[in-house]
């Protein structure tokens, strides 16, 4: 009996990537986790998945090698080369302009432009403040160094010199960011195409974007796919409208990323919610952690955060951040997505603390993912 692709009909095929977003819950666990990491990575690759993506988070409770994902990224880039690599997303305020460019000219460099670079405005107060950056001014110093960033990319060695004035971040740069590029200008960035600014530098330059599956401030919800086709849509117009050539479009939309903080996948519906509720219990375990330290970040007015959310373990939060169930019930949820034309489906794994429980629940997703899912959107 013929078995029925999404590719059958003519849709574009789907791309999927892992996310390795596990925590670490103390420095006894670090080198650890970094090293199964790099395992599960590996698996993936070797499961037919097409990108690795990084988080860029700091300090209480985040991922060891988030600190720099850039050089956690060039690490498994020299071990895979044949994969891409992407970040979900770099916080830009975190950024001095001229590491950020320099950084991403090299990996963009060891990667042979196989290089994804999403770019936001960063989540979390705590780590705002490690930075001497404000929680409140966090959107207008990404946008300012982004605006930066792309000078430095333009600079020729004979220009007049770029200034940086913004915020934290000061200097004069006189030469040029090197190592030069790989790709033709600089490598994709992937705005998160929320805000009509952000998707429409997304649609300008024919870079990817991240697609939400909320809209703040209520980021949970039981019909993410409600909001995703409205982002979409929006992008995929103004991508239409810029007058790119369709090579360019097409790329633009094979990589468009839709993404599930949390995917576990097992036998069965039942045995993959069972396990996604003592995989949830301990990543808010994780969360009220970190709350505590949050909460003193948030002590004044210029760190305090609008978005509203809630337990991991509300159906809410599982409506709209995880997916679970049987392969097929799997395939069946992703079908609409696919048939809308996301390009990209970013896969978190490794969600929560690595434990040794969670790294097992984390490597059967990953099989089950590329023996019985995958070949279905090819």
């Amino acid at each position: 009996m013929h078995e029925h692709r999404v590719g059958d009909s003519g849709e574009r095929p789907v791309r999927f990537s892992v996310f390795l977003n596990a925590r670490s819950l103390g420095p006894e666990q670090d080198r650890r986790l970094m090293k199964d990491l790099e395992g599960h990575a590996m698996r993936a690759s070797d499961g037919g998945f097409q990108a690795i993506f990084l988080p860029d988070h700091h300090f209480n409770g985040y991922m060891p090698m988030a600190s720099d994902s850039f050089i956690f990224a060039a690490y498994l880039a020299a071990k895979m080369p044949h994969m891409y690599f992407g970040f979900s997303v770099v916080s830009v305020p975190l950024h001095h302009p001229v590491r950020f460019t320099e950084r991403v000219n090299l990996l963009d460099q060891l990667t042979d432009g196989k290089l994804l670079v999403g770019v936001g405005s960063g989540t979390t107060p705590e780590e705002m403040i490690g930075f001497a950056v404000n929680y409140k001014e966090a959107s207008q110093l990404a946008e300012r160094n982004l605006e930066i960033a792309e000078q430095l990319w333009a600079k020729r060695m004979d220009d007049p010199a770029v200034v940086i004035d913004n915020g934290p971040y000061q200097g004069r740069v006189l030469q040029r960011i090197t190592p030069a590029p790989y790709s033709p200008g600089h490598a994709r960035l992937m705005p998160v195409a929320m805000k009509e600014s952000s998707a429409r530098r997304a649609a300008v330059n024919g870079w990817p974007a991240f697609i939400p599956a909320f809209t703040p401030p209520q980021i949970f919800g039981n019909e993410p796919f409600t909001h995703v086709k409205k982002y979409f849509d929006a992008y995929k117009a103004m991508l239409l409208e810029t007058g790119h050539d369709d090579a360019v479009v097409a790329n633009a939309l094979d990589w468009s990323t839709h993404t599930y903080q949390c995917v576990h996948v097992a036998e069965t519906d039942e045995q993959a919610r069972a396990e996604l509720e003592i995989i949830l219990r301990g990543y808010q375990d994780a969360i009220d952690r970190e709350n505590e330290f949050n909460a003193r970040a948030e002590s004044d007015a210029a760190n305090k955060k609008s978005d509203v959310n809630i337990s991991a373990l509300d159906e809410g939060w599982i409506g709209t951040w995880c997916l679970y169930g049987s392969p097929e019930t799997v395939i069946e949820h992703l079908r609409p997505y696919a048939e809308l034309g996301i390009g990209n489906i970013l896969c978190g794994t490794t969600t929560g603390p690595l434990t040794e429980q969670r790294l097992a629940f984390a490597d059967q997703t990953v099989d089950l993912l590329a023996r019985k899912v995958l070949p279905a959107f090819a």
